[in-house]
């Protein structure tokens, strides 16, 4: 009977000896070589510090989350997060190195969640030679010369008769109502010849299949906005296939971006098929109009609260105006390059506070130095040009309102080291151009031609991408000519 408790008390022992083996290499990491890890915990084992992570905050502050790691570590740490051992970098310079050997050390990739939602074979995840092809065929829709030849008078359009739409129904919410606008004006530039039902069926998909569903993994509720997104993305994709088929068996030309793009998939070598054209659709429209209906909210509420911005916009815009043969014409492509530098000095304040792009992902595909510390192959590394936007040490009063911080600075840039609201790299966003023409197009129109008013003030937190608790309702009113 002894032997057989001795027996027991040996594999017990061997057991504890096991886990304690490997939680001490679950808190240890190594980078398996001469290099030393950046500084950092772990967590939990297997949930490392997703809880942590996930912590809701204000939309004017840095995250918790990173503060209380770059006090303690500095801007440089090591975690654990959804699973995934990461390497989390606040730093400028570092951020800006990651972006520049995009390619090179560092290749796009995110938390299976994203993977799992947005679709495995979804071209956002392409990397290489078929990233840059796809980037430059999207550019015939949304790059500058696609938006000047094509886009910039119908989305004059649209913002305008929107806008008058809803000055007859009285306050309404803002974001919502920009996404249908988005929609609108892009999903016919896509695919051109949908009948009108169908073509509303699929814009209330993409409204539907957006990022709301990127929150802590243990609230029911995200599981419920994931649920919604994977099927919203189900019933787009249907949409989006019969539209692909149908055309590809016909000899008719819409002249759209859905040509280009069967066009492109006659090439010899494309990268492109029927799914890859399906997905990059999805994309675009999911993209396009999620992230600028968020943008256009919270621009809106930031002018709101600053009557000295509002009074320079209006200023601006009508001088605009005044010097137009034609008083009704919308917003020139000239008139946006080259007569509206405050407009781009209140979007670009306004993206830097929004801060859309919280945190980006890669990984590392070999071993990477950098600031001293190693990154071993195959560890998340995640930026956060976020925290570099909110650094008192690069702007003043970072988390003030205040445009005239970029007076004298050129702004024709998507970005620099010190803003990334767009990315950077050559994985920068393919959406820049059109974010900062819809911005400046809605506001065009907003300022001349409206008074509002502020029904409902929003409240947003970051978890950690903004999230509307309250959106920001809004009245408006033709302006008095007199």
């Amino acid at each position: 009977m002894s032997f057989m408790w001795n027996v027991v008390y040996v594999i017990i022992t061997l057991v504890i000896v096991k886990i304690s083996q490997w939680l001490w290499q679950w808190s240890n990491p190594s980078s398996k070589g001469s290099g030393n890890l950046p500084p950092g915990s772990m967590g939990f084992p297997i949930i490392g510090e997703t809880f942590e992570f996930f912590r809701s905050s204000a939309l004017l502050e840095i995250p918790p989350f990173f503060q209380k790691r770059m006090l303690r570590y500095g801007p440089l740490f090591r975690t654990n997060i959804l699973g995934s051992r990461t390497v989390i970098s606040t730093d400028a310079d570092v951020i800006f190195e990651i972006f520049r050997q995009e390619n090179q050390s560092f290749v796009q990739a995110y938390p299976d969640v994203f993977v799992k939602v947005l679709g495995k074979d979804n071209v956002f995840f392409k990397t290489g030679d078929a990233h840059k092809n796809i980037k430059h065929t999207t550019m015939h829709l949304i790059g500058s010369e696609g938006l000047k030849r094509k886009m910039i008078g119908l989305m004059n359009r649209t913002t305008r008769e929107h806008l008058r739409w809803k000055a007859s129904q009285g306050a309404f919410n803002l974001r919502h109502a920009v996404s249908t606008l988005i929609v609108a004006y892009i999903t016919p530039q896509m695919i051109s010849n949908l009948k009108p039902e169908t073509q509303e069926k699929l814009n209330n998909h993409f409204k539907d299949f957006n990022i709301e569903w990127f929150q802590s993994p243990f609230a029911l509720s995200t599981w419920k906005n994931v649920y919604k997104a994977l099927r919203a993305r189900k019933e787009a994709a249907k949409i989006i296939n019969v539209a692909v088929q149908q055309r590809k068996d016909s000899i008719e030309k819409q002249g759209d971006f859905l040509d280009t793009l069967l066009e492109e998939m006659k090439k010899e070598g494309s990268i492109f098929n029927q799914a890859s054209i399906k997905h990059l659709l999805l994309t675009i429209g999911v993209a396009s109009m999620d992230t600028a209906s968020h943008a256009t909210a919270l621009t809106v509420n930031f002018i709101s609260k600053n009557p000295r911005v509002l009074t320079e916009l209006k200023r601006e815009h009508e001088e605009i105006v005044q010097k137009r043969d034609d008083k009704e014409a919308g917003l020139s492509w000239e008139e946006y390059k080259d007569s509206m530098p405050f407009t781009r000095m209140v979007i670009y304040e306004s993206l830097r506070l929004a801060n859309l792009g919280t945190i980006m992902f890669r990984k590392a595909v070999k071993d990477v130095v950098i600031k001293g510390y190693t990154i071993p192959a195959g560890w998340i590394v995640a930026v956060a040009p976020s925290v570099v936007h909110y650094n008192s040490e690069i702007y003043e009063n970072p988390l003030e309102f205040n445009p005239w911080r970029w007076e004298g600075k050129d702004l024709r840039s998507a970005g620099s080291k010190t803003l990334m609201v767009f990315g950077g790299g050559t994985r920068q966003c393919v959406g820049a151009d059109l974010a900062r023409l819809h911005l400046a197009i809605f506001l065009h129109h907003f300022v001349t031609t409206y008074d509002f008013s502020v029904v409902q003030e929003c409240e947003i937190y970051r978890v950690p991408f903004p999230c509307f608790s309250k959106d920001l309702h809004i009245k408006i009113s033709p302006r008095s000519t007199s």
